[in-house]
């Protein structure tokens, strides 16, 4: 696939889009990373005001190691920060933190995307690791039963990528309202903080690209889209 010119030219605008969000994201946080909050709260005393002030004293806010690996886990109705905004007091931090929240936030008022997305998990899994095998053998070995169920199982992970997008868009009108009424951040400190949950959006956004670029690719692959298998 990797070395098919039709792949490539269906990928690149996806591979283009990614690159840019990636850009973008780590030179938003970067220039506001440089930016402390006149509030002086980390991005986890953030994070933990914003849930207090929602009735989630029961979620806990912990330090997890890499680097931008904050997410909030449903399963343990845990908000794990990275070092670098766990710690920092910068508007950067405290919006990826008070965006981690408000995913906990969607889940304790039962947001129904949010469940779908945390549904999908498994299945986006497995569509992104065997899709491509079982999409291949089934053209190698002229299996069409193989060559649909690749394209299906690949299809479970574009369902999860576009509704990752909805989910992420809604935690972070959650926190772009919430930082500022919760007293984490001044209402003209609030646009700079935002950029950072704007900028990162766009990976999201990047994310489905691709992964509708990539199904369209096995469909005219398999000859189900305006090109007969080859």
């Amino acid at each position: 696939m990797m070395f098919d010119p039709l792949y490539m030219m269906m990928i690149l605008p996806g591979v283009a889009l990614a690159l840019l969000a990636t850009f973008v994201t780590k030179s938003t946080f970067a220039k506001y990373a440089r930016v402390a909050a006149s509030s002086g709260l980390s991005g986890s005393q953030a994070a933990r005001r914003l849930l207090d002030s929602q009735g989630l004293r029961d979620v806990p806010v912990e330090m997890t190691q890499g680097f931008l690996t904050d997410h909030y886990d449903p399963r343990t109705k845990t908000l794990h920060l990275s070092p670098q905004v766990y710690q920092s007091q910068s508007l950067s931090a405290i919006g990826v933190a008070c965006h981690e929240a408000g995913h906990a936030l969607q889940h304790a008022k039962d947001y129904a995307p949010l469940a779908l997305r945390s549904s999908l998990v498994p299945a986006a899994q497995i569509g992104s690791n065997l899709a491509l095998p079982i999409f291949f053998a089934g053209l190698i070995f002229s299996l069409p039963f193989l060559v649909k169920a690749g394209i299906l199982v690949f299809g479970l992970t574009v369902l999860f990528t576009l509704i990752t997008l909805p989910v992420e868009w809604n935690a972070s009108s959650r926190a772009k309202r919430l930082m500022v009424e919760s007293g984490i951040v001044t209402s003209g400190e609030q646009p700079a903080a935002a950029a950072v949950l704007n900028a990162a959006f766009l990976t999201y956004v990047a994310s489905a690209v691709t992964a509708i670029l990539t199904l369209l690719y096995y469909l005219m692959r398999a000859g189900l889209l305006g090109r007969r298998n080859d």
